[in-house]
């Protein structure tokens, strides 16, 4: 006997966009910074893609196999979560990290609670902060000096030879703040500041000569991959331009006095923003439904990542004000929806 189907009030839309075709064109979006990771830091950057990838969709297809679940990692989540923890780990982490990290995001993150469109927070950041909170001294000075770039950013100065240039900033502005630093360190810190507000620091970190993880090096190749998804209606704007947005007001209002006040597009291209804008924030299953509730969720990512950047111990903050904002979509979904013609509600 057939199963019987509902059938619900018109009209009906039928959509060729599928859960697959999603993935896989998040996959092809995040090649150009594959590619360019690959370029910087050379075959290591590639395995650690392949290694966490790897992890990812086994530990899925694992776990649906020990609770009786279709397998279904064909649809490539599993893919693009591992490729999307690679992109958020510093280049010279061991590589069982990465397929730890994997593992946790599809076992606990993802598949715990229900499998893919019911988990709360994005299985990639969770992972990653996970991977922060066991191994911090792995996840804080596993940073490779990029081909033909230099780590911090500040070219011809030696004085920060182990900093990304969020750290080299924030070793800078504590110089600063500290009442006890002597005339010479003030004004080293001054110099650092100077130049990684530079144009030459704003070109390096545009085309990616310059440390960090894998995704972070190379604003351009990220923000290709980014406006693809965009042209192609896979993403909103609405999340990726809030956030931006409100990253760049809320640092060039906070940052300071003169050379010190903060340079919005140093903030911008520097570290995760981008890649987080793009691909982490915007994920259909953490992410608000409504374009109200989008440039809502945008901006209190914008604002916490500004806050932590600007005021916490932590030279980045994209992390965790995205995981901070995916506790609230169920709130934001719920006051920021559209009623429905007829609902009662």
């Amino acid at each position: 006997m057939a199963e019987p189907f509902a059938e619900l009030p018109a009209p009906h839309l039928r959509d060729r966009i599928t859960t697959r075709n999603i993935m896989y064109s998040v996959v092809l979006a995040l090649l150009p910074a594959a590619l360019g990771s690959f370029y910087f830091f050379g075959l290591r950057a590639l395995a650690l893609v392949a290694v966490a990838s790897a992890s990812g969709v086994a530990s899925e297809a694992a776990l649906n196999l020990a609770t009786r679940r279709r397998v279904g990692v064909a649809d490539g989540s599993a893919l693009v979560a591992g490729m999307l923890l690679a992109f958020t780990l510093p280049p010279g982490v061991p590589y069982w990290m990465a397929a730890v990290g994997a593992a946790f995001a599809m076992v606990v993150v993802k598949g715990l609670f229900g499998g893919l469109g019911y988990n709360l927070l994005n299985p990639a950041l969770a992972a990653r902060a996970f991977l922060m909170a066991c191994w911090p001294a792995h996840m804080t000075a596993s940073w490779l000096e990029p081909a033909r770039g230099t780590l911090s950013g500040i070219s011809g100065v030696d004085a920060i030879t182990t900093a990304t240039p969020l750290g080299a900033l924030k070793i800078a502005q504590g110089m600063l703040a500290d009442p006890s630093a002597s005339l010479q360190d003030v004004a080293l810190a001054t110099k650092n500041i100077g130049y990684l507000y530079s144009s030459g620091s704003l070109k390096n970190l545009v085309f990616g000569n310059v440390g960090g993880c894998l995704g972070e090096t190379s604003a351009l190749l990220i923000a290709i991959g980014g406006i693809y998804l965009i042209a192609r209606r896979i993403v909103s704007w609405a999340v990726p331009v809030s956030f931006i947005a409100t990253v760049g007001l809320v640092t060039w209002m906070l940052g300071g006095e003169g050379i010190f006040r903060g340079n919005p597009l140093f903030h911008i291209l520097s570290g995760g923003l981008l890649l987080g804008a793009f691909f982490m924030a915007t994920d259909t299953v953490t992410s608000p439904i409504a374009w109200r509730g989008k440039l809502i969720f945008g901006f209190g990512c914008g604002a916490l990542t500004s806050i932590i950047r600007l005021m916490g111990v932590f030279p980045e903050g994209v992390c965790y004000s995205i995981l901070l904002m995916n506790v609230t979509v169920p709130v934001l979904d719920r006051l920021t929806r559209r009623r429905i013609f007829g609902d009662m509600r």
